[in-house]
């Protein structure tokens, strides 16, 4: 089966949307998202939507778990904090509902699934191989989906190695069938590798390869639309940077 991987849409719908049509136009036959469908941008209500109707597995992320209140808001950065609280504001009840049934790990066809780490579904961010090694040693599968740090990047132990990891491209891709593997496909949302166009990953469950993507976006519409709310006007710059 081909899967369709994202992560970190953080409430932006125009960059949502623009993954979803380059995903309708690949082979890719389910979605998988590893959460923070909320958080940072403009328009968390149609991002739930957009999720809901066409994701067969969605995950918490942080930023979700903020706005439902399952995380307090000290322990977020003052941008972060001010982001969840708004969309507390103005989230529907169903979507609120709704996020409150995930979960921030799980598993699909032998594939781990952790928004942040398998030994920390919620917060830790893996940037280095040291954290990779002992999250692989943590994780019960061989292959594992990350999000959280908004970096597309891989990392492999091959069998009696050490781990090692690079940030990765829209085009690459990689060979999973050997070694253990720790994936991130990037932010849909908010990327923070330098490159702003939305990521996504084509992950084949049979051929046991995975692609990485990168989509263009009309970053002025979500910029203008975070700047038509209260949230903090610095949400909508970054975007144009990747950071």
């Amino acid at each position: 089966m081909r899967v369709a991987i994202i992560s970190d849409i953080h409430a932006n719908r125009h960059a949502f949307e623009a993954v979803l049509a380059d995903v309708a136009a690949s082979p890719a036959e389910e979605l998988w998202c590893l959460g923070d469908t909320v958080g940072y941008g403009a328009d968390p209500n149609e991002c739930c939507a957009l999720v809901r109707r066409n994701a067969a597995v969605c995950l918490a992320g942080n930023h979700d778990l903020a706005v439902t209140g399952a995380l307090p808001l000290d322990e977020f950065s003052h941008g972060a904090a001010l982001a969840a609280r708004w969309t507390q504001d103005v989230i529907t009840e169903d979507h609120l509902e709704w996020l409150r049934t995930l979960e921030p790990s799980g598993a699909e066809d032998d594939v781990g699934l952790y928004h942040a780490s398998p030994r920390d579904p919620v917060w830790e961010y893996v940037l280095s191989s040291l954290l990779a090694e002992l999250c692989l040693d943590a994780a019960p599968e061989r292959v594992c989906l990350v999000g959280h740090s908004h970096v597309a990047l891989s990392f492999v132990r091959p069998d009696g190695e050490v781990a090692t990891g690079e940030p990765r491209r829209g085009g690459d891709a990689l060979d999973l069938r050997a070694g253990e593997w720790l994936i991130n496909p990037g932010s849909v949302g908010q990327p923070r590798d330098g490159d702003p166009r939305a990521a996504w990953l084509e992950l084949d469950t049979d051929a046991v390869q995975a692609t990485y993507h990168r989509v263009d976006y009309e970053i002025d519409r979500a910029a203008k639309a975070i700047a038509e709310t209260d949230l903090p006007e610095h949400l909508a710059r970054r975007l144009y940077v990747g950071q």
